[in-house]
């Protein structure tokens, strides 16, 4: 049977399918508890979730299933920066026209810029989820060593094949290499993004020669003809987001994933407008406009706080063109909309063709 790979066993889930964590507010009990109660892994990104929260998310999830799930964290790099007065000022300034617009005021400096990482170890490890992913990097030895001692899998994300090797030589017990087709965040950590922006069907087969652990590929996967492709590559598994976060069960908003079905879902862009980090996302009037300051815009976490000060707002207003909207390079292949259904056509068919 094609589902019985090592990362269906390793992860112990009846079928190597992942969904992809998402973060900002876009992952949901709903959409994870789906798609790990229909035999895959569903994931959650609290990377920007107040640690304190995180044992209580675990303790709601639990009771929405009793299968394996994924929390997800980035690993930090230069996470603690803090701006100038004057570079905060001016790029808080480049936001006042859509401040006005929206009828908000103008936002504080606040005390710091993202999550305490270490606090969110913490409760992520006392949690105990089934399994943890991350990006960005590899956390300490100390940190999986714990891991390992909990039971719980860890599955780490490579954007080229150095990074791949990085992270099997740390021990992870499968490794997600994630093409530049994908929507969201470039996990890179050793080189640039810019400068790992390999596709999915060059970067999986180098990633496959080059580790012991399982790989599962990512980028552009929406169909079981995705799936198939993947495995014929040497993947044992597979990581789909877009086609996840365009299910009703996402946190994506209403207009988010209405747009992933529709013409604005064939054309993407990578951009650091939105957090300051390079991303795939739908293009819209915030990424035009601001594009032009891209080179002088913060960089994470500062600019995502401050591109973040939009979302509610925007949201509540019914308005898509002042937040992020990611998208992978597959939204053109979308069909279903709700992730039960769409669990089903993926297993359904791929056991056929196989």
């Amino acid at each position: 049977m094609w589902n019985r790979t090592e990362v269906s066993e390793r992860l112990g889930i009846t079928y190597p399918i992942i969904q992809g964590p998402f973060g900002g507010g876009l992952s949901s009990t709903k959409l994870l508890s789906a798609v790990s109660n229909a035999g895959g892994l569903g994931s959650y990104g609290v990377h920007s979730m107040d640690p304190g929260k995180i044992g209580e998310l675990a303790n709601e999830i639990r009771s929405l299933t009793a299968k394996p799930f994924a929390f997800n964290l980035w690993i930090p790099n230069d996470d603690a920066i803090s701006p100038s007065a004057d570079e905060f000022e001016r790029n808080l300034s480049l936001l006042d026209g859509y401040y006005r617009e929206l009828g908000i005021a103008r936002p504080t400096r606040p005390s710091r810029f993202g999550q305490d990482y270490q606090m969110q170890i913490k409760a992520v490890l006392d949690a105990k989820p089934p399994v943890f992913s991350f990006v960005f990097g590899v956390p300490e030895q100390t940190i999986l060593q714990e891991c390992r001692a909990r039971g719980i899998a860890t599955i780490g994300t490579a954007t080229t094949p150095d990074e791949a090797v990085v992270l099997d030589e740390a021990g992870v017990d499968c490794i997600v290499a994630t093409g530049f087709e994908a929507g969201g965040h470039r996990g890179s950590f050793l080189r640039s993004a810019e400068d790992s922006l390999t596709g999915t069907f060059a970067l999986v087969p180098q990633v496959v020669d080059r580790v012991n652990a399982p790989v599962v590929a990512a980028g552009g996967i929406a169909d079981a003809r995705g799936i198939m492709a993947a495995l014929a590559l040497g993947a044992q598994g597979v990581q789909i987001g877009t086609a996840f976060l365009a299910c009703e069960e996402s946190g994506a908003s209403a207009g988010h994933r209405e747009m992933l079905f529709g013409d604005h879902g064939k054309y993407t862009v990578l951009t650091k407008v939105f957090t300051g980090r390079l991303a795939r996302s739908m293009r819209n009037r915030f990424v035009e406009e601001m594009k032009a300051h891209e080179c002088e815009l913060s960089p994470y976490p500062v600019q995502s706080w401050l591109a973040g000060t939009l979302r509610a707002a925007s949201i509540a207003q019914g308005r898509s063109d002042l937040i992020s909207l990611s998208a992978g390079q597959a939204a053109g292949l979308l069909q279903l909309r709700d992730a039960k259904s769409l669990m089903d056509k993926l297993i359904r068919e791929v056991s056929v063709r196989t």
